[in-house]
């Protein structure tokens, strides 16, 4: 043992090196393993992030992969078929289906405890940002121009007041 070393604690030896002994809620192991407590700052360099709220596995584990991610397929799948109709020409029925995926995406985020990769961020951040950008996608698909299926007259008003200023 050479100067400067700190003695071990008492009991270190008795715990193989394998297993990790928590003292209390608060210590994570140090370099060594040993556990020590930790201050309530924030850490200089983050390490890892914690999984969103619902952003475990939705079928269980014994299930194939493509099984455990369910909710994503599903909406990564609507997304493509509408991305695809866009590119046969049909744009209108294209975009409107892309923006319901995003819809259906918020409503599962909204009543499924465990949605897998489709949990981003928060479950209030995920419906309310799923939410408006398929909403916002579905009424511009529907204002899209030639014969829109829904007209807001303002907003026609505002258009020609701002090209004629």
């Amino acid at each position: 043992m050479r100067a400067g070393d700190a003695e071990p604690e008492a009991g270190a030896a008795d715990v193989p090196e394998d297993e990790l002994t928590v003292s209390d809620p608060i210590s994570v192991p140090d370099a060594e393993g040993r556990p020590r407590r930790v201050t309530r700052r924030f850490p200089l360099f983050t390490r890892d992030t914690a999984r969103p709220e619902g952003g475990g596995r939705a079928a269980s584990g014994a299930a194939p992969a493509p099984a455990r991610q369910w909710p994503m397929l599903i909406v990564l799948g609507m997304v493509g078929t509408g991305l695809l109709l866009t590119a046969l020409d049909q744009f209108r029925y294209g975009t409107m289906l892309v923006g319901l995926a995003l819809l259906g995406g918020a409503v599962l985020r909204w009543l499924l405890p465990g949605v897998g990769m489709l949990a981003v961020r928060s479950r209030f951040t995920d419906i309310a940002t799923y939410g408006v950008l398929g909403l916002t996608i579905v009424l511009l698909a529907m204002m899209a121009q030639p014969n829109p299926l829904l007209e807001i007259p303002f907003l026609k008003d505002t258009l020609h007041f701002t090209v004629s200023s």
